[in-house]
């Protein structure tokens, strides 16, 4: 053993030598390798376009949201147009009734000819027809159209039925039905 330790004295010293050496600070001079980009410009160059897109997508909803009003105010005035159309149309068949035009007619005295018709030229003024004979003087014209008779088959004779002073209806209390006890299908409709 003494022989062991000797040796492993004797090698410690140039183990502790080698460790202080190797522990001793030197300059090293930098690796040649390619500089890192910085970080600043691509960080700033995601934000503006970021910025951009959220940007953008605001003034998108927003003009969308102008074309719906647009179109809503358009749809309205459209409705309001067909209600007024609808008016006119209205109010131009009443005009054009022949009932209405024959009483404005009479109000302003006018008379149906008794002759033949006659005709006004436009290119002359001229009167053409035979205008010798009088109108028909205090001819007034039927207030209403009669309406035509509706057929038979579709104007049947009405069903009646006849109760009792005691509120019975005279088939001695056994409901609808004929005195055999039958119920009546067509009195039942």
């Amino acid at each position: 053993m003494s022989s062991t330790a000797a040796q492993v004295r004797a090698r410690l010293p140039r183990i502790a030598e080698i460790a202080v050496k190797r522990a001793r600070l030197t300059v090293v001079p930098r690796p040649r390798t390619k500089p890192r980009a910085p970080r600043v410009p691509f960080v700033t160059l995601v934000s503006v376009i970021l910025l951009a897109g959220v940007i953008g997508l605001l003034m998108f909803n927003t003009s969308m949201q102008q074309a719906s009003f647009r179109a809503a105010a358009l749809e309205q005035q459209a409705d309001d147009l067909t209600a007024q159309q609808e008016a006119l149309r209205l109010e131009l068949q009443a005009l054009r009734d022949p009932q209405r035009i024959a009483t404005e007619a009479q109000r302003m005295e006018m008379v149906l000819p008794a002759g033949g018709p006659l005709v006004l030229d436009l290119a002359t003024g001229d009167v053409l027809g035979d205008q010798k004979q009088p109108a028909v003087p205090g001819f007034d014209l039927p207030g209403s159209v009669p309406s035509p008779k509706k057929p038979a088959a579709l104007d049947p004779d009405p069903v009646v039925e006849r109760i009792g002073a005691r509120g019975d209806r005279g088939d001695g209390g056994r409901g609808n039905g004929d005195r055999n006890g039958v119920p009546d299908r067509a009195r039942q409709r």
